[in-house]
């Protein structure tokens, strides 16, 4: 049966309409095995990762104009260039060490930060990419060797975290793709909203949440200094405790740096943030229902910093700064990465300026996107948080 299409967003082709059937029919099984319902979590799970199906394993394309939604690389080089050099700072300090990047989705950040690396004489010793998508490891590796050929040597591809790594660790727009659990105050309780069948699609259900979700739940509460709304609705990321904890467990000496849209706590359950912070995102439209186009739709939610960090200083590590993403780039060296401006064509200038507008603006990611240093060993803070470090906020 068809899935319902919102009349707002793009009808997807043939081609995508029998994909997401494809994974719809999936979740259908796996929410009849589970008697009828299953978490919020396990259905962004499902539809994000179920092997050779969810929309970051199958072979869609996700990035740029072409997809579904544009991230920090796709926009410029700029912001490799300028986070090559915040690596070279930590690299440089520790006296040798590897870069780590997870999930690199097209590979044009690796490609960038490489040729920045080389033209600092600042390589590491191995530039290694965390992907657990062979699709998107093939895509990498053409890429690279287009990009960087005399370079991609040095890159080695893993599909999980190594037991050890000694370096810098940087994970751009990974936090937001972990699934959440979606959580409603009821009274003196919580449940936990679930996905159910009617029909053939997908609808939210209710039941009480279990002990990990209400203490999560009760914390963030006792946090806030308040309890919340009855029927206020939000996310909890439960799965972003043990991936800080895997994170922390393979650095032996360096730094993380975490990019991503965030918020801190007190900004994340507001009173005037009712319904949450989930998002979707389908061929360049926004919008909130994660029910619809299984699959073939980008399911997101804004990052609790705060979360992040306590997770973070829970599992060893020390935060090392936390700023936007405007002050990161100005802070960390864009001023060095814009050198040569001057040389460039009118038409060059006008281009760069208008993508320098997008990674700093408020209103496009310079605010929404947050930086999240972390870091372990006896490691100065990198320079890019010297302009607005906003840790006390956390």
């Amino acid at each position: 049966m068809p899935q319902y299409t919102p009349p707002s967003l793009p009808r997807p082709d043939e081609a995508g309409r029998s994909h997401s059937e494809r994974v719809a029919a999936h979740i259908r099984e796996c929410i009849e095995a589970a008697g009828g319902r299953i978490g919020f979590a396990e259905f962004m799970h499902h539809a994000l990762y179920a092997p050779g199906l969810g929309y970051y394993v199958a072979g869609a394309a996700k990035f740029g104009e072409a997809g579904d939604f544009i991230t920090a690389p796709e926009v410029s080089g700029v912001f490799g260039a300028v986070l090559a050099r915040q690596c070279a700072e930590t690299i440089g300090e520790l006296g040798h060490g590897a870069i780590l990047e997870i999930g690199a989705g097209s590979g044009k950040l690796a490609a960038d930060m490489l040729e920045a690396l080389e033209a600092l004489g600042a390589l590491p010793e191995t530039y290694r990419i965390l992907e657990v998508s062979a699709d998107l490891r093939e895509r990498q590796q053409d890429l690279l060797a287009e990009r960087v050929p005399h370079l991609v040597d040095r890159v080695v591809w893993l599909t999980g975290l190594p037991e050890s790594h000694r370096g810098v660790i940087v994970a751009n727009e990974v936090l937001d793709a972990l699934p959440v659990e979606r959580f409603v105050r009821r009274g003196d309780g919580v449940s936990r909203q679930c996905v159910a069948v009617s029909n053939g699609d997908f609808r939210w259900d209710e039941e009480p949440a279990g002990d990990n979700l209400t203490r999560a739940v009760t914390s963030i509460e006792a946090h806030l200094g308040r309890a919340l709304p009855d029927g206020f609705t939000s996310e909890v990321s439960l799965a972003s405790v043990n991936w800080i904890a895997d994170v922390a467990a393979s650095l032996t000496d360096g730094v993380v740096l975490l990019f991503d849209y965030g918020v801190t706590r007190r900004e994340y359950y507001a009173e005037d943030r009712p319904e949450g912070w989930l998002r979707c995102h389908f061929r360049h439209h926004a919008h909130n229902d994660p029910l619809v186009l299984a699959g073939i739709q980008d399911i997101t939610a804004w990052v609790d910093f705060t979360a992040v960090a306590e997770s973070a200083g829970a599992a060893g590590l020390d935060i090392a700064g936390f700023s936007a993403q405007a002050q990161f780039l100005i802070a960390g060296g864009l001023d060095a990465v814009m050198a040569d401006f001057g040389t460039l064509s009118l038409e060059q200038q006008l281009e760069l300026s208008q993508q320098i507008k997008t990674l700093t603006l408020p209103g496009e990611m310079g605010e929404n996107f947050k930086c999240l240093a972390l870091r372990r060993g006896d490691m100065s803070a990198p320079s890019a948080f010297a302009l607005a470090d906003r840790t006390h906020t956390l």
